[in-house]
């Protein structure tokens, strides 16, 4: 039977519960596989080497880089899954100033405090054979990540934009109706539309789609009355390192 391990390294946990928010689906995973690790889940530490190896979190510590070295030793196939795996998370908006002055207006004692200068994503450090966007990821995705791999094939994972998917939901569009700001256009599907759903514009949990024409949307969203500063912020969220300062990367 293929051996799961899940590993955590910086992130809030989020992507691991979206494993055990798959419930009844997740009987029919633990029927094909050996889940051998997984402290969300359980406090057994099952010995590797493991089949497939699900990563969460981004990389921000010395102990990270290590660690990080030792599961890709341990795994045949490793799948980092969620925004701070794929791209640094949240936490690297710190590499947009100076850590350690973050660390002397936080801490009492910032000396006692071991970080890198940067939040970085698992690939920045290990080869990685598949990443699953998202914050948090989507389940059914997920689950298409998990049976791939036990069948010995690469992963279905859809490549367009949100917008497809507020078409095939039927909403109205919100950066057109409203003038809402909307980071629709060069997010990649995975969310189903929730947020234009509720007249929200999309805030871009699923980072660049396959090609985003950034250039496009940053002139309309210029001509709605946008400045750099604002247009910056809308773009340095969940997936800041993969956006860029405002979607130039």
């Amino acid at each position: 039977m293929n051996k799961l391990a899940v590993w955590k390294f910086a992130s809030c946990d989020g992507c691991q519960l979206t494993l055990l928010d798959c419930e009844d689906e997740l009987l029919s995973v633990a029927a094909r596989v050996d889940i051998a690790y997984f402290l969300e889940a359980s406090s057994a530490r099952g010995k590797g080497p493991y089949d497939l190896s699900l990563v969460e979190g981004s990389i921000t510590t010395p102990d990270d880089l290590e660690r990080i070295k030792h599961v890709r030793r341990v795994s045949k196939h490793l799948v980092t899954i969620g925004a701070c795996a794929t791209a640094g998370g949240v936490q690297a908006l710190r590499d947009l100033a100076d850590v350690r002055e973050f660390a002397a207006v936080v801490y009492a004692r910032p000396d006692y405090i071991e970080t890198l200068d940067r939040s970085t994503p698992i690939s920045a450090h290990v080869p990685v054979d598949f990443e699953l966007r998202g914050c948090p990821i989507d389940k059914r995705q997920l689950l298409e990540v998990i049976g791939a791999f036990l069948a010995g094939r690469r992963p279905v994972v859809p490549a367009h934009s949100v917008c497809v998917e507020c078409k095939a939901r039927g909403n109205p569009c919100v950066l057109v109706a409203s003038g809402t700001p909307c980071l629709g256009p060069v997010t990649q599907a995975g969310c189903g539309a929730l947020c234009p759903a509720f007249n929200r514009g999309c805030f871009g949990c699923f980072g660049p789609m396959e090609t985003p024409n950034a250039a496009a949307l940053n002139a309309r969203l210029r001509a709605a009355g946008m400045d750099d500063d604002e247009l910056g912020r809308i773009y340095r969220t969940f997936n800041v390192s993969s956006f860029g300062s405002s979607g130039d990367a």
